[in-house]
């Protein structure tokens, strides 16, 4: 066993416990729509492209590209509208040389067209407009081929891996997934946490407390971060100050579950039974006795086989403080997950310009990674309709109201999914 209480620093603990968690939890097949949470235990890659086929991003006019070259207000171009693409139908048109045909945001693009020309920068001329009859519309600003149009495959093309094992699924993921007809998932199993509290002083929540009692709260706040991580907190009741009884109590506890979670016990006293118990109930038993950390330095990190065990302090603060600092990351450790998801808001350094309007508050997708001074967010550039954008983000990086534009090398906040 190593040195009884011989601290290790947080990071150093930390990795030496999951180092030893080898082992991922088999996988289940459950509906896309209920996977928000759960993590893939396989890769995944697309069954066909999308988008699947090519798509206008405005309401506004398919034509051909060539014919709005140089128009502007001064000079506009002269074109025939000879048809709709209706919403939801093929688009049948066959645009001939000065043709358009009128398309709405996310309708089909006729194959004789290759840019839409936005509603806003035409104006009807003759026809009735109560009247399905061919119209000319004047156009006043040119177009570049593919301008205003979402091509094939542009945000995920066929056979690609759209998300890896041990991925994390968002909203946005369940999204991207069902976009895609992908109806079911194979997910790791939520890993089942015995959680346990020990301790004569130790009474349950709903009795009345005598002299020097006091109720378990650990055993729900633990569960609380148990369910928050993905895992099923399991209460194992409250084990009185008996080696024996905890032993076994322990033993039974770990052999029907896949984590194992003590509190009161390590503290050092000559009543502490903890670190014997883990010792006894199998190899490689306990890691560490001591974390560098305020609060919660006598806490007791072990394993048995490649199950995790925890010896966490009595104390509510602690004892959150330090499952929070090795048992979350020990359940996404179980269901493949190698780097716990970040939360919250952070400070990131920005990898590259970005450009914005003064007057408006922008979001930008962003990719974090960890740099030598800290987070780096690369902005993940796409259409604000390709879902991908936002799958392959970690976040979003705001660009304050007031300012036309952010540069690489600027500290930015970044709001996390």
């Amino acid at each position: 066993m190593p040195e009884f209480f011989n601290v290790l620093p947080p990071d150093d603990a930390r990795a030496l416990l999951l180092e030893h968690l080898t082992t991922i939890l088999p996988g289940e097949t459950i509906p896309t729509h209920e996977s928000n949470g759960r993590v893939t235990s396989e890769a995944i890659c697309a069954p066909q492209a999308l988008p699947a086929f090519r798509r206008s991003t405005m309401d506004g006019y398919a034509l051909r590209a060539a014919d709005a070259y140089g128009a502007s207000e001064s000079l506009p171009a002269f074109l025939q509208v000879i048809g709709e693409v209706p919403m939801g139908r093929a688009a049948d048109v066959q645009l001939g040389s000065g043709d358009a045909a009128l398309v709405h945001t996310g309708g089909m693009i006729p194959d004789s067209a290759d840019a839409v020309v936005q509603v806003e920068h035409t104006q009807r001329i003759g026809g009735d407009t109560e009247v399905n009859q061919p119209y000319e519309i004047e156009v006043f600003r040119s177009v570049a081929q593919g301008q205003n149009v979402l091509q094939v495959g542009e945000d995920v093309t066929m056979g690609a891996e759209i998300l890896p094992g041990g991925h994390l699924l968002r909203p946005q993921d369940m999204g991207g997934l069902l976009a895609l007809g992908i109806t079911s998932v194979k997910v790791s199993w939520k890993p089942r946490v015995a959680i346990m509290a020990t301790g004569d002083e130790v009474v349950a929540p709903n009795q009345e407390t005598g002299p020097g009692q006091i109720r378990d709260i650990n055993s729900y706040t633990i569960a609380g971060l148990v369910a928050q991580a993905g895992g099923i907190p399991v209460y194992c009741g409250i084990i009185q100050d008996d080696f024996e009884a905890l032993k076994r109590a322990a033993a039974e506890a770990l052999s029907n579950n896949d984590m194992l979670v003590m509190s009161a016990g390590s503290s050092v006293s000559t009543r502490d039974m903890t670190v014997k118990v883990i010792e006894e109930l199998g190899e490689p038993g306990v890691l560490l006795h001591g974390v560098a950390t305020r609060p919660g330095k006598p806490t007791i990190v072990g394993t048995v086989g490649a199950k995790p065990v925890l010896g966490l302090p009595g104390n509510p603060v602690s004892a959150m403080v330090q499952f929070d600092m090795f048992g979350t990351p020990a359940i996404y450790r179980l269901q493949g997950v190698a780097v716990p998801p970040r939360r919250g808001l952070v400070w990131a350094k920005l990898s590259q310009n970005i450009a914005s309007e003064s007057g408006r508050e922008d979001y930008i997708p962003a990719k974090l990674e960890d740099a030598a001074e800290g987070l780096l967010a690369s902005p993940v550039f796409g259409k604000s309709n390709l879902i991908y954008t936002l799958v392959n983000a970690d976040g979003l990086i705001k660009v304050p109201l007031n300012k036309g534009g952010l540069l690489a090398g600027e500290w930015v906040e970044v709001r996390l999914f």
